[in-house]
Parts: C-alpha cells; sequence; structure tokens
C-alpha cells in the first residue's frame, strides 16, 4: 500500500480532476496529484517528453529503462517496457538492459553511447567528456537537452515510485500516447 494517499478525482479541485480524468489511471498519478498546483503542468510535460520531442522515440525509452534499472524501480520498468517494445526495442534488448549488460551486441553503437551517457548522468551527474563528445557527435543539442530531460523525469518518478512505495499497476504500453492532460 503506499506510503501517500491516491487522489481521488471527484474530490480533487477541477484542474486536479480534470488531468486524472484526461490521464490513464494509474496509481503514480493518484499519488502525483497530490501536489495540486503543480500536478496539471506536470502532466503536460509528461506528455509531451512522450509524444513531442526530436530524440528517437526508441533511444528514449531504453534512457527511461536503463534509469529504471539503475534506480531498481518495478514501477517505472513494467511501465516502459511494453512502451519500449512498442517503439522497436526487441526481446533482446529488453533482456540485456534487466541484466545491466549495455555493452551488448543487441545495441547499435548509437544505443551504446546513449545508454552509457544515462548511466553516467544518474550514477555520477556529469558524464566524463568523452562521453559526452560521443553524445554530441551523435545527437543535435535539441536532441541532448531532450535526453536529459527524460533521464531527470525518469530519475524523479523513480524515487517518487520507490519513497512513496506505489503499488504496481498492470502496463498500460502504448495506450499512454493517448491519455494525455
Amino acid at each position: 500500500m503506499s506510503r501517500l494517499p491516491y487522489v481521488n478525482p471527484a474530490d480533487a479541485p477541477a484542474p486536479v480532476r480534470d488531468a486524472l480524468q484526461a490521464a490513464l489511471p494509474l496509481n503514480f498519478f493518484r499519488v502525483m496529484a497530490n501536489a495540486e498546483t503543480a500536478f496539471p503542468d506536470w502532466m503536460r510535460w509528461g506528455g509531451t517528453l512522450l509524444t513531442d520531442l526530436a530524440l528517437d522515440p526508441l533511444l528514449r525509452e531504453i534512457a527511461i529503462l536503463r534509469v529504471a534499472q539503475l534506480s531498481d524501480v518495478t514501477y517505472e520498468w513494467v511501465q516502459h517496457e511494453p512502451i519500449a517494445r512498442s517503439v522497436g526495442a526487441t526481446e533482446e534488448m529488453i533482456h540485456a538492459l534487466g541484466r545491466d549488460e549495455i555493452g551488448d551486441e543487441c545495441f547499435t553503437s548509437d544505443q551504446r553511447i546513449v545508454l552509457r551517457f544515462t548511466t553516467e548522468v544518474v550514477r555520477d551527474v556529469c558524464p566524463p567528456d568523452d562521453t559526452t563528445a560521443a553524445l554530441t557527435g551523435l545527437l543535435s543539442p535539441r536532441e541532448v537537452v531532450e535526453l536529459l530531460m527524460v533521464i531527470g523525469q525518469y530519475m524523479m518518478i523513480a524515487r517518487v515510485a520507490a519513497v512513496t512505495d506505489l503499488d504496481v499497476d498492470k502496463p498500460m504500453g502504448a495506450a499512454v500516447y493517448g491519455a494525455r492532460a
């Protein structure tokens, strides 16, 4: 059982209720809705990160799974594994990420750079110059900043899920794209 209450949309202020009703019925959203003034804008932000970036969706999702694996957060992994599959992650990629094998041959060299960068941001905050140079040789400045936004967002999500001890919802998969506040 969650350490914080799940907000009931019927009891929430109108902006929170509207955002919850537009979203998938996930425990994570219902906990985040406790932050009444920030929640509706945060939901829009999250929707943007999932649907409106220049960053390749497969790179986004393998970075999210890497954050989940490094953070040891089941909730995030369960929700994003099917999303990753829907944007092209293979069974081999999913298993390699779960085993902490980011150098596996199932990943392209570009994907390995993104995974190394993600790992170093999560573990060390600032990746070494060689990793950053490899990434900036691969991605545009916009995509690098978007990747950092994704990493930061999902580090926060992992920590909220862990601290609140959320009940794990069934995975929603690609349905997340149709539900935006």
